[in-house]
């Protein structure tokens, strides 16, 4: 089941003043898909998300589920929550402590009045899918938090919706146990096959979670994409640093050639991933850490300036290690080119230490251009 929402504005007072938290949002969510919003505190994501689910009312716009329109400033509709046919799950997934785990699930069947029959063989179908159908009699006190994430869930789609609407459900496991569950929850949602609506903060969670991903700020919708694109091609500063650890550094664009933008920054001149700027555009150049290459073979050229365009396939950034971090997997490395402060990984198996004079190399579709 789709989603639309057009024109959707939401006002808050907050002392004295108005602010905006929704300011204007026009989205279309696909039908059949895992969609996240995605934004820092106060972006305005989980206010949208209380929107769709009836919980809060908008000021002006409109809210379509399927065919359906479900709230309309202009043609004054406001369908009730309980009759949108959504599923939600909240951050504190509202797990009733007093009850087993069979009738935690079972309780948007017994408000709505179904026949215990029925009752019983939907909330151990839920149960099933959501591998607990071991734990329908255990009290909810006795479940791990994982565990009661899956009751949660199994809550939100006993009663069959079009859309399961998530606010940020993981928050409150540890990492492991967020990850394991991540990789579970996506799973389920693959093998449902409905649109669920997903809000969180969690850069990692948004990327290895979703189909498409809305990136929130200031109560406005900055960019839209599929995970790759918004880590790997994001079209706006804000999103390139939102969405992963990124060198930013001011760059002017120097000239435009065939597969690649040349540009002016204080690592030099570096050929980069084309981008339809105008010549002499101020624009910042995004560089991930781990598009930084040691090369302890790239031949040195002599050269006033740190770094030098090779040829037409790699730059070379030289600098000098002022901090190495054993992190696992990688060495996380500062290293310092002219004024610049890089972030790098570095392969643990390769042989340097703080102080070393080092070159990067870095391909030019790695150094994407962005808008401020």
């Amino acid at each position: 089941m789709e989603i639309q929402l057009s024109g959707l504005v939401k006002s808050y007072q907050s002392e004295g003043r108005t602010v905006r938290a929704l300011d204007g949002i026009d989205l279309h969510i696909p039908a059949n898909q895992i969609f996240t919003l995605l934004g820092p505190s106060g972006c305005g994501k989980t206010t949208l998300l209380r929107c769709i689910v009836g919980l809060e009312t908008p000021d002006e716009g409109e809210i379509r589920i399927g065919d359906q329109i479900v709230w309309s400033h202009s043609k004054r509709i406001s369908v009730p929550p309980e009759k949108r046919g959504l599923g939600m799950v909240f951050q504190t997934y509202a797990i009733w402590p007093h009850m087993s785990v069979f009738d935690n699930v079972a309780y948007p069947l017994q408000v709505r009045g179904t026949d215990r029959a029925t009752t019983r063989n939907k909330v151990r179908q839920a149960l099933q899918f959501v591998q607990l159908e071991n734990l329908e009699n255990r009290p909810a006190t006795r479940l791990s938090g994982g565990q009661q994430q899956r009751v949660a869930l199994a809550r939100a789609l006993v009663a069959e919706p079009k859309v399961i609407l998530f606010d940020e459900p993981l928050s409150n496991l540890d990492a492991k146990l967020r990850e394991e569950t991540r990789k579970i929850l996506r799973r389920f949602l693959i093998e449902l096959g409905i649109t669920a609506v997903y809000v969180t903060h969690d850069r990692v969670e948004a990327l290895a979670l979703s189909d498409s991903i809305a990136v929130l700020n200031g109560g406005r919708i900055i960019e839209r994409g599929a995970p790759q694109k918004i880590y790997f091609n994001a079209d706006h500063r804000f999103v390139a640093d939102f969405i992963g650890r990124a060198n930013l550094i001011a760059a002017t664009v120097l000239q435009q050639d065939p597969g690649f933008t040349t540009v002016q920054c204080a690592l030099g001149t570096l050929r980069c991933q084309k981008r339809d700027f105008a010549v002499g555009a101020e624009v910042t150049l995004c560089i991930r850490p781990e598009f930084l290459l040691l090369s302890q073979q790239a031949d040195a050229q002599e050269t006033n300036s740190p770094a030098v365009a090779q040829d037409h396939t790699d730059n070379i950034i030289e600098g000098r290690i002022e901090s190495l971090d054993f992190v696992g997997e990688v060495y996380e490395a500062e290293v310092r080119v002219a004024d610049q402060l890089l972030l790098a990984r570095v392969d643990p198996t390769v042989q340097v230490s703080q102080g070393d004079t080092v070159r990067f190399l870095l391909a030019p579709e790695h150094g994407l251009l962005v808008m401020d």
